[in-house]
């Protein structure tokens, strides 16, 4: 596997929203999603990753090694009974066969050889765990959410236009954060990258995407979303140097004013001691 990576990573994420739902819970009817007990809003990680997903999907075009396994109305079987049909040796034991669709699947699917996948359903390709794990992206500060009734002024079907008599509107609820700044954490193990051939490509293109990703995702639910700050910390190890949690540590996000709701990006410091970063760390900030 040529290029593959030989060093840890650490990453924070620091991306905010205004005036939008950043990830709806739908089991609350689609309000943002909240941490009950301390009011803090929460983004997943496996909406982070979807948002990867579609700017790599975006800026490769789904041409292999970039083709992405889990996009929208994929069919995940066929995929993984292309790969058997690809690999698949009579001479060879069912388990040798198994590990050879999976390797196809890490060459041919980013987000396989990048997140992992669990591909032993159906023709069975195996598990993969991937070099990169993301956490819930969780507010900074607790958050407000509002909801406001939205009026359309047409209607779905004819009886409806004759039920009011013409009117035709359609009332409708639709619920926004004014403003909340989201923190996720995340690890990418060189170890596991070695498993899967996940290489410096690869890992330029994660880089590149959790910088652009929003920009390639408006809607009129999420409002405004912005990546305000991605901080890499680099290991010159496979194994690392230091614990992530004491790197995470070395960065705060300090609101400047303690008495106002925040509003915007503006509102908060954010502070890097990079006086104590350990040897063998490198500090990188891409945005």
């Amino acid at each position: 596997m040529e290029n593959v990576i030989n060093n840890r990573y650490d990453f924070i994420l620091l991306f905010d929203v205004t005036d939008g739902n950043p990830n709806g819970d739908p089991d609350a009817g689609n309000l943002p999603r909240v941490d009950a007990e301390t009011g803090m809003g929460l983004v997943t990680d496996v909406c982070l990753k979807r948002k990867v997903r579609n700017y790599v999907q975006l800026k490769k075009n789904c041409e292999r090694p970039y083709d992405i396994f889990i996009k929208e109305k994929a069919i995940l079987n066929n995929k993984i009974s292309e790969a058997h049909k690809t690999v698949d040796d009579d001479k060879k034991s069912d388990a040798e066969n198994t590990e050879s669709a999976r390797q196809w699947m890490c060459r041919n699917y980013y987000d396989v050889r990048t997140f992992g996948a669990v591909m032993s359903v159906g023709e069975n390709a195996g598990q993969v765990r991937g070099p990169i794990q993301m956490t819930f992206a969780r507010s900074i500060d607790p958050i407000f959410a509002q909801e406001h009734s939205i009026t359309r002024v047409a209607v779905t079907t004819e009886k409806e236009a004759k039920d009011q008599k013409g009117e035709n509107h359609t009332m409708g609820r639709k619920s926004t954060i004014p403003y909340a700044l989201y923190c996720s954490h995340g690890f990418i193990s060189a170890n596991f990258a070695k498993q899967t051939g996940f290489n410096d490509d690869d890992l330029n293109i994660f880089w590149e995407a959790l910088v652009n990703m929003f920009e390639e995702d408006h809607s009129a639910a999420r409002g405004m979303m912005n990546t305000r700050k991605l901080i890499i910390f680099k290991h010159n190890s496979i194994l690392g140097n230091a614990p992530s949690y004491k790197l995470f540590d070395l960065v705060k996000v300090v609101k400047k004013d303690k008495s106002i709701a925040p509003r915007k990006f503006e509102d908060y410091d954010i502070e890097i001691d990079k006086n104590s970063v350990p040897e063998g760390v490198e500090i990188i900030e891409k945005v």
